[in-house]
This record gives C-alpha cells, sequence and structure tokens, in this order.
C-alpha cells in the first residue's frame, strides 16, 4: 500500500457518498444542500499545498459541487458524468500523469471501472459491498464524515511530507 500512496500525484473524488454522506436535501424552493466535511475539506488543501492535484468526478451536477470545488480551489471538476472514464482520461491528459499515479475515492458501483483503474483505489467505510471487496484500502470513517480527509493523510504520510505541511499548526 505504502508504494502506491507514494506515487500517487493526482487525487480524484467522487462527490455524493464520498465528499458528502450521499445525501441531497431539496428544500420547498427546490433549492438543493448537500453536507461537506471541513475535515476532508482542510486534508485537500494539505494535498494541494504538497503539489498533489484535486479532481472531482460525479455522475450528478449540482452547483453547490461547484461552489465547494471553487472553495477549495480544484480546477478539474467533471460533473454529469455517468461513465466516469471520458473525464478521467482528459483529467490524466490535463494534469499529465499516469494511472499508477492517480488515487480515487469512490463508493458505489459506478466507480467501479475507474477504482480498477487508478494506482491507489480508496472507499469510504459506508461504500457498497462489491466496491469495499476491490479497492487497496477502505478508510474507518463513512462518506461525508473524514474519509476524504483519511486518505489525504495517508497519502502525505505515505509520502513524508506529513511533518513538512502540518509544521506550521505545531510553531
Amino acid at each position: 500500500m505504502q508504494d502506491r500512496l507514494k506515487k500517487i500525484k493526482l487525487l480524484i473524488l467522487d462527490v455524493d457518498g464520498v465528499m458528502t454522506d450521499g445525501r441531497i436535501i431539496f428544500d420547498s424552493n427546490g433549492i438543493e444542500s448537500k453536507f461537506f466535511n471541513v475535515k476532508d475539506g482542510h486534508g485537500i488543501k494539505m494535498l494541494q499545498r504538497s503539489g498533489i492535484e484535486i479532481g472531482i468526478i460525479s455522475g450528478r451536477e449540482s452547483r453547490v459541487v461547484a461552489n465547494r470545488a471553487t472553495e477549495l480551489g480544484i480546477n478539474q471538476v467533471y460533473q454529469k458524468s455517468l461513465d466516469k472514464m471520458v473525464p478521467y482520461r482528459q483529467m490524466l491528459e490535463a494534469v499529465g500523469v499516469a494511472d499508477e499515479e492517480v488515487a480515487f475515492m469512490g463508493d458505489d458501483v459506478i466507480d467501479i471501472p475507474l477504482l480498477k483503474r487508478v494506482g491507489f483505489a480508496a472507499a469510504p467505510a459506508d461504500a457498497v459491498a462489491e466496491v469495499r471487496t476491490l479497492v487497496h484500502y477502505v478508510a474507518k470513517n463513512r462518506g461525508g464524515w473524514g474519509a476524504v480527509r483519511e486518505l489525504c493523510d495517508l497519502v502525505l504520510k505515505a509520502q513524508g511530507t506529513w511533518e513538512t505541511i502540518t509544521a506550521r499548526y505545531y510553531a
């Protein structure tokens, strides 16, 4: 697992069930809401500071996702992607990385083709069984409840950048 994590230059995330707990809330005016975990966001920012690119590929389209991506400085965002391999190939070319340099966290069967392709496949604790059985790592945390942060920390520690990235907090 450590050897795979050391090669990562791009982390791609699914949204619903990974960056969020999978719930989609619509108010009486049809306005959509999602719950994002601030610790996941901080993990993403730390990875970015270490030089790792972050991308999002989601099967759904949501203004909320676009807003969160903008807030986190994520430029590689593909929504309404039912075949996630299409934006995946575009992202590889845009970022200039190979399959073995990519980590992906997904939670449902739509994510399986991508999970089977990347160098490091991960899933939240509450991913469907079909996904949990084929990934390299199943997080202890559920989607939207720290699973992304857990993966970010694993990458930073495996690459030996954890102490450098977190040093500012101990100064």
